[in-house]
């Protein structure tokens, strides 16, 4: 069709929805990797807001409890993906695009983990996985010329041989910490050990994910390396006489991902009635704050033996062999309680992830319309999960407890809804927008 001065007349104007419907999620983007992160992020507020009973395999009513710990997990392992996918998929950058890779790797990671910072001090009692997410960022810059080979090496080496040692390094130090150590060794979520699901999601990431056959492979990596993991979790289950006092409660609302370190030593009381509670020789504050604080009566009359006068070295190695420092390394071979960081849950729960990459990946295609709200959100993670910490800080308060289904289920609700028409009026979420400029701006070269 032309016009009457014979120019080509211009094609009917598109609207903005079915464009979206159309294009949204069409190769070269991945869209089973954006509903994966949708997954991650809607399992992190579950692990935020709900109170699950233990997971029993064969109990459908505890599979609730698999977004403890798993979703951050997953969440690593995507961290990984897309930032292979970021520095050329399976073509490696060459040796002049280094210094702008790494610098842009650096600044996102300095910027997330700013987020990530201004999320915590809303003093809500959730261990925000932002700070640790820019870190990664960060640490990544040094490794993206390493070949697949290579990530897959340092990641078992790392999932084997992390755990234990970072147990037996506790023991030695009686779990000595700061905020150094407690960002790389023994926090949350410490870098030796997560540096595993980093290396293993760059791996994948160097991978055609983009074929059905690799997904299918990877599929089977998944589901292999979930049995071993837990089937080793479970043998170490069925040969400990008691679990370790220190390690994280499975099944509850306060495990590591939900709340800060500096409230996880309450989170073995959470839910429990206080009848059940001896508080026989205690004398207990209530400070009106929802805490209440009990500590020995010392009135001076119980008879106590000496102690044995001991000092210098004699005193650290009586003291050291209370610790069990050989017990505690072979614990951490064996432990699978969310966020234990025992070599079992990372190979378990990391091969987990794995599988559900993997599935999305091959869901996306026949799936697709069902799956677009959740790729929508997937697309912009950032944003949602800063929206999801936000809105916990004003329906709570800070330092304040949320266990509710119907507030994860209002708040998942509204994500996937606003998630898909911000992407359609905007394009990408507001954070990852701000993110892309700043990056931009300071990773761009001098003249």
């Amino acid at each position: 069709m032309t016009t009457i001065e014979g120019d080509i007349a211009p094609p009917r104007p598109v609207s903005a929805l079915r464009a979206w419907l159309t294009e949204f999620g069409r190769p070269p983007r991945l869209m089973g990797l954006d509903v994966a992160r949708a997954l991650a992020v809607l399992g992190m507020m579950a692990a935020h807001l709900l109170t699950t009973p233990e997971l029993s395999p064969l109990d459908p009513s505890t599979w609730g409890a698999l977004v403890h710990g798993r979703s951050a997990i997953l969440f690593a392992v995507l961290a990984g993906i897309s930032i292979a996918l970021m520095t050329g998929r399976t073509r490696f950058p060459d040796v002049s695009e280094l210094p702008a890779i790494r610098l842009g790797l650096v600044t996102r990671g300095a910027a997330i983990f700013a987020i990530g910072l201004v999320l915590e001090l809303l003093g809500t009692p959730i261990a925000v996985i932002l700070t640790f997410y820019g870190a990664l960022y960060i640490v990544a810059a040094g490794f993206v010329r390493w070949r697949v080979t290579h990530l897959l090496v340092a990641a078992g080496a790392l999932a084997v041989a992390g755990p234990p040692l970072l147990a037996l390094l506790q023991a030695l130090t009686f779990h000595a910490n700061g905020p150094g150590a407690g960002l790389v060794l023994f926090g949350t979520y410490p870098l030796t050990v997560w540096l595993s699901l980093l290396f293993a999601g760059m791996a994948i990431g160097r991978t055609r994910l983009d074929r059905v056959g690799d997904r299918l492979r990877l599929l089977v990596v998944g589901v292999v390396l979930a049995a071993v993991g837990y089937g080793i979790g479970a043998l170490g289950v069925v040969g400990a006489t008691g679990a370790d006092a220190d390690s994280t409660v499975s099944g509850t609302a306060a495990s590591s991902e939900s709340v800060s370190e500096s409230v996880t030593g309450s989170e073995a009381l959470l839910g429990v009635d206080p009848e059940e509670i001896d508080f026989t020789g205690a004398v207990c504050d209530d400070y009106g704050d929802a805490y209440i604080s009990c500590y020995p009566i010392e009135d001076g009359t119980a008879e106590t033996e000496p102690e044995p006068e001991t000092s210098g070295w004699g005193s650290y190695l009586v003291e050291l062999a209370e610790q069990d420092p050989l017990g505690s390394a072979l614990h951490a071979l064996v432990a699978i309680e969310p966020h234990s960081g025992g070599t079992a849950e990372i190979i378990g729960s990391g091969g987990f992830a794995v599988a559900v990459i993997a599935l999305c990946l091959l869901a996306s295609g026949p799936l697709r319309w069902l799956l677009l709200p959740f790729a929508a959100l997937g697309s912009m993670p950032l944003s949602a999960y800063s929206a999801h910490v936000l809105s916990y800080a004003l329906i709570a308060g800070p330092g304040v407890f949320l266990d509710s289904f119907d507030v994860w289920a209002w708040s998942a609700a509204v994500l996937l809804v606003a998630a898909p028409l911000w992407s359609i009026a905007r394009g990408r979420g507001p954070l990852e927008t701000l993110l892309a400029r700043f990056t931009a701006v300071v990773s761009r070269p001098s003249r």
